[in-house]
């Protein structure tokens, strides 16, 4: 089944950062210039997959060995203006969380987007079926 909050315009409370919030909530602020759109995942995930068209990439974790990024908190921190809310996507919505703990720390204003951009598995175990940012129809691209 789909997550129910793929369209929520509702802000879920979280521990440690901002919130958690839909893709479609995410694109809203993004397209009104309230908040940075910042893509997570590794360049492996993007080049694969596909990416949101404009959005800063930090990789949280780095291919191969997902290890951690030594350079993530200077980066997150160029990627978003002074003022504007961060919204973290990965995957699943689940490395973005703590992601947007660490962004937290850093004294921005973070939010977890949920699904991510590929959604749970389905029972085949394949992603983009049951929810994600490509699975709602949000923008991106994909080479």
């Amino acid at each position: 089944m789909v997550n129910s909050t793929a369209h929520s315009t509702a802000v879920h409370p979280a521990q440690g950062y901002a919130g958690d919030i839909s893709c479609t909530l995410a694109w809203a602020w993004v397209q009104r210039g309230d908040a940075v759109l910042v893509d997570v995942r590794t360049d492996a995930e993007l080049a694969w997959v596909g990416y949101v068209p404009g959005a800063p990439v930090v990789a949280w974790k780095q291919w191969p060995g997902m290890v951690a990024n030594p350079h993530f908190d200077a980066q997150i921190k160029a990627a978003v203006p002074a003022g504007k809310k961060v919204l973290l996507l990965c995957r699943s919505g689940i490395r973005s969380i703590a992601a947007a703990q660490r962004a937290t720390e850093l004294g921005l204003q973070a939010y977890n987007i949920l699904e991510g951009f590929e959604g749970d598995p389905d029972a085949d175990g394949q992603r983009g079926h049951r929810g994600g940012w490509r699975f709602h129809g949000l923008p991106w691209q994909q080479g």
